[in-house]
């Protein structure tokens, strides 16, 4: 992928709010590439890490398992913010999923 395409991944998770969510699909596709859901999984595990990757979940709102902690690691985080999430999924997760 291009450096444009990573930074169009950086901006999009940056603009996330609190107490929503966005599928690895989701900001792929808003980047300009829709098949590359891997490419953000990717940017997401070595990108940087003052952005909200807690708030990129999988394409049924289920946690990461690549994420830092593994899936317990994401429901954590993404319980302090004020997620309900059981057996590592957003239970809310149509009504919190962000489509800008």
């Amino acid at each position: 992928m291009t450096s444009n395409f990573k930074q169009a991944v950086y901006k999009i998770v940056a603009s996330i709010p609190v107490g929503r969510v966005m599928t690895y699909g989701d900001i792929a596709a808003l980047a300009g590439h829709p098949y590359a859901a891997r490419q953000v999984g990717g940017l997401a595990h070595f990108g940087p890490s003052d952005l909200p990757w807690h708030r990129v979940v999988n394409r049924t709102g289920d946690c990461a398992s690549g994420y830092y902690g593994g899936k317990e690691g994401h429901k954590q985080v993404l319980e302090q913010e004020g997620f309900n999430v059981k057996d590592y999924r957003i239970v809310d997760f149509k009504e919190r999923r962000w489509l800008p």
